[in-house]
């Protein structure tokens, strides 16, 4: 069963001490599973930006995570265990004011360090040596800067406001002027790339130059881009229409997918593989992800009787229902998919914990915490299941008769979720050691 993959792009505040970087680069690549794409360290801003990928759970121990699930999952792993100020922003912002970025980081560490802070996890006050962090799920930002032929910051800075969302510029995109290596930089985070493309901001401060007399010398890219971006740059300067349907690689790989080794990606393992996982030595995956399978199978076969029952005339007084059971039944698939990796993450935040040594006067909390935070992934299958139980009856009744026995096997596979689901959340429950806050877990 292929696995999901996570990219994370953490931006440290240190371009220039090659300890520092090194170090980071070490603790990255030393967890299992994660795959260390790129690096890229600029003096001028003292920025460290590092690009990895790796399924869900092997990614939150390297970087503590990435998607609105996982950056949850992080904020509340760095308040508590590192004691960081953690802000949730772009999608997994918890409050409208925190959508962007750059409102969040006002007024920078001088300003938040004089003031108490209202974080969504960790304290009230900056860490005196790492600050506060800002940790979100957005879709991917392309960190792009175009060099003009002058040292006039004020052409840049011009230039850049004139194109910045916030001046009611270009959508979704940030853009300041500095001056960089000797040249006018107008520097950019461009939000999405499908709405506002580099071709499309390359080209509009191109224009806004040769209207001052100036040229553009070049652009450079930070971090990695996907690669419609500088497959849409092609169609733009050559002028091209699905250029994307030319690429010699493309189409090999598509039609001998063995043949190319996918360079820098790991490969989930197969069904096959997966249950090997299962029946070995190791706590995961264990009964919570194989709960969360069941459902994932379940919402399978409400999906396929629903489209066995669509389009078919001795059906049509219900064809709306089925539709609508069809859609939900899918988003429960991929959302209980997911938690067939997410139960194993957070289990083996279990086992980091029992690792701290008895003599931690910290220990039992960690432990309490990590359980607590194992016992989320399983009760959501069973809030999941739950609706999936009601769809798979509901199916059985209105949908094609020659399915009925599917829908009764789904109705069997998610009453085995919650079943499953449910144990697990007990059995983490009990583990810990502050009884109230389990029950009160409990009765949540």
């Amino acid at each position: 069963m292929p696995a999901p993959l996570v990219e994370c792009v953490p931006n440290f505040s240190e371009g220039r001490d090659a300890a520092t970087i090194g170090a980071l680069r070490s603790t990255i690549t030393a967890v299992t599973g994660v795959q260390l794409l790129d690096v890229q360290s600029d003096t001028a801003h003292n920025r460290s930006v590092f690009t990895f990928v790796g399924n869900p759970a092997a990614v939150v121990e390297a970087a503590f995570a990435a998607c609105v699930a996982l950056a949850q999952t992080l904020g509340e792993r760095v308040g508590k265990e590192l004691r960081i100020p953690v802000f949730l922003y772009a999608r997994a912002a918890t409050r409208p004011e925190r959508v962007l970025l750059p409102e969040v980081r006002k007024g920078e560490f001088e300003a938040m360090r004089e003031r108490a802070l209202e974080p969504d996890f960790g304290p009230s006050k900056v860490h005196p040596t790492a600050g506060a962090t800002a940790i979100g799920a957005r879709p991917f930002l392309v960190a792009f800067n175009v060099y003009l032929d002058t040292q006039e910051i004020a052409v840049a800075k011009e230039i850049a406001k004139q194109i910045r969302t916030s001046s009611g510029g270009l959508p979704g995109v940030q853009a300041s002027g500095f001056i960089v290596d000797g040249l006018a930089q107008v520097s950019m985070n461009l939000l999405d790339i499908d709405i506002t493309s580099p071709a499309v901001v390359f080209n509009a401060i191109k224009a806004r130059a040769e209207k001052q007399g100036v040229g553009v010398q070049y652009s450079e890219i930070v971090g990695l881009v996907p690669e419609r971006a500088l497959v849409g740059a092609a169609e733009s300067l050559l002028r091209l229409s699905n250029a994307g349907d030319h690429i010699l690689e493309t189409k090999i790989r598509a039609a001998m997918p063995a043949a190319i080794p996918s360079a820098g990606r790991e490969r989930g393992p197969s069904l096959d593989g997966w249950i090997d996982e299962l029946a070995g030595g190791a706590p995961t995956p264990g009964g919570g992800s194989a709960a969360a399978l069941a459902g994932t199978l379940a919402a399978a076969l409400v999906a396929m009787v629903a489209r066995l029952t669509i389009g078919k005339k001795a059906y049509a007084e219900v064809e709306a229902q089925a539709r609508a059971i069809l859609a939900e039944a899918e988003q429960l698939r991929g959302e209980l998919r997911r938690l067939v990796d997410e139960d194993a993450a957070a289990y083996a935040g279990v086992s980091q914990a029992y690792k701290i040594p008895k003599a931690d006067p910290h220990r039992a909390q960690a432990i309490d915490d990590a359980l607590l935070a194992a016992a989320r992934p399983p009760a959501d299958v069973v809030k999941r299941g739950r609706r999936l139980l009601a769809l798979a009856q509901t199916i059985e009744h209105i949908g094609n008769k020659n399915a009925v026995s599917d829908a009764r096997v789904a109705g069997m596979l998610a009453r085995t979720a919650i079943d499953g689901a449910t144990e697990n959340v007990n059995a983490n429950l009990a583990g810990m050691s502050d009884g109230a806050r389990a029950k009160q877990a409990g009765a949540g």
